[in-house]
């Protein structure tokens, strides 16, 4: 790996902080549009809406109002709150620490001025729990596991070949032939996934928070809101779901181990099985000679027999569809009208649709293409992290149980973490800005 043990790391810390400062918040609020826009989202918390195209509701609270208490700090915030939890259609109001009494506090006023900090602790945090488990799975693994392993790897094979969908061998016989495309390939492969990912993250902040804050905007007018309409509600549901997709595929990998495709060839095992894996004719294009392993694939700590399901995919989905879907605010979305003679008028997408429906759909595709070209996962590996990534977008929102013990540990390090109060999209300044000129 060489260098590529400094620069890779080096490469997600840059974008990390990169994040941070294009994300930080040049200015405080006026005082009333402070206090506007704190009323404003303490009745449209993201804890309990999911999409920021949806109409807020009374019940839609802050996981339930704050309550009269005895018990209030001397600033004049209370040191209590509600929060709602629940489990299906089961709801119910606990009780926990309100932090806002720790606001003026200079880690608090940092995060106020860097919020995407506790974004990358966020990261961090889903990163590293997800690394730790398949490290202590990798360093526990025992050799009868290899066994089921392959076993496993050469059952999915068999219901590749009776579905039809047993491409891979000459997937990858194609990309070998063209070996500039295997060149890159490999290093899409191995560089993409995690810095991809972050690189989304800091980008769909941008777009749906930083972009929509009260700001002025230098080339628009107020009220124009240049950012998406969705505002904060989507990127946390998205960043929520990228942590139940490495749930899920912890759970499975680690009750149901899989060996890649690539580790079939191997030349030391014996019997039957060893023999059929090598007949498919597999090469590992990425860990060779000419290949391009990186510090995230290639380290003791790393479960090699966790191809079942591909987050590679799964994530690379999640960011597709989203991207797809993403609102666009109104002046982006405007289609083009196009006469076709006898025929009539056709609405064509807006060129910013467009860009993202291509650049959704490319996403996803290239990474499906890497990660079967290069002989790291199967097909149907792909297919369960699809499936991974549904049932995180369906099911994110049962994280929002851990706001609770949020609160307990910002309490007991006496910090706050701000509010979606002091995020303030265009058109809520539109709104107050019309209401003053009624006046």
């Amino acid at each position: 790996m060489g260098v590529g043990a400094f620069l890779e790391p080096l490469v997600v810390i840059v974008l990390l902080f990169g994040g941070t400062w294009i994300n930080r918040t040049a200015g405080s609020f006026p005082k009333r549009a402070r206090r506007k826009s704190s009323n404003y989202y303490r009745a449209n918390s993201p804890d309990s809406i999911e999409s920021g195209l949806s109409t807020p509701t009374a019940k839609d609270g802050l996981l339930g109002s704050r309550p009269s208490s005895p018990f209030s700090s001397q600033c004049g915030h209370e040191t209590w709150r509600k929060r709602r939890v629940g489990v299906l259609s089961r709801m119910w109001e606990v009780t926990s620490p309100n932090t806002a009494v720790f606001q003026d506090r200079i880690l608090s006023r940092l995060l106020r001025k860097l919020p995407f900090l506790a974004e990358c602790w966020y990261w961090a945090l889903v990163y590293w729990t997800y690394q730790l488990g398949r490290a202590f799975t990798a360093v526990t693994l025992q050799e009868g596991t290899v066994d089921v392993a392959r076993k496993h790897a050469l059952k999915v094979i068999e219901i590749e070949q009776k579905l039809g969908l047993f491409w891979e061998v000459p997937i990858q016989q194609f990309f070998l032939g063209h070996p500039l495309l295997m060149k890159w390939t490999n290093w899409i492969y191995s560089f993409i996934h995690i810095p991809g990912t972050i690189a989304f993250l800091v980008g769909l902040y941008y777009y749906t928070i930083t972009r929509n804050r009260f700001e002025s905007q230098p080339g628009k007018p107020r009220g124009v809101m240049s950012g998406s309409p969705a505002g904060p509600l989507l990127y946390q549901a998205r960043r929520r779901t990228l942590a139940v997709c490495n749930l899920f595929a912890f759970v499975v990998f680690t009750l149901w181990p899989c060996m890649p495709p690539r580790l079939l060839s191997d030349e030391n095992v014996e019997g039957p099985e060893g023999k059929l894996g090598r007949s498919y004719g597999f090469i590992d294009t990425v860990h060779g000679v000419k290949g391009a392993s990186s510090v995230w694939t290639e380290n003791r700590f790393c479960n090699q027999y966790a191809a079942m399901p591909s987050l590679h995919f799964g994530y690379s989905l999640m960011i597709g569809v989203t991207i797809m879907t993403i609102p666009l605010p109104a002046h982006h979305r405007l289609p083009t009208r196009i006469r076709i003679g006898p025929f009539g008028v056709i609405n064509i997408p807006s060129w910013h649709r467009l860009t993202c429906l291509t650049l959704g759909f490319a996403y996803p595709s290239i990474i499906l293409a890497a990660i079967v070209a290069t002989a790291n996962h199967f097909i149907l590996d792909a297919l369960a992290g699809a499936i991974v990534c549904v049932l995180g977008w369906r099911f994110n929102k049962v994280l929002l149980n851990l706001i609770p013990l949020e609160d307990y540990f910002l309490w007991v390090v006496r910090i706050h973490k701000p509010e979606p109060s002091d995020i303030v999209g265009m058109s809520d300044i539109q709104g107050w800005i019309d209401d003053d000129e009624a006046k």
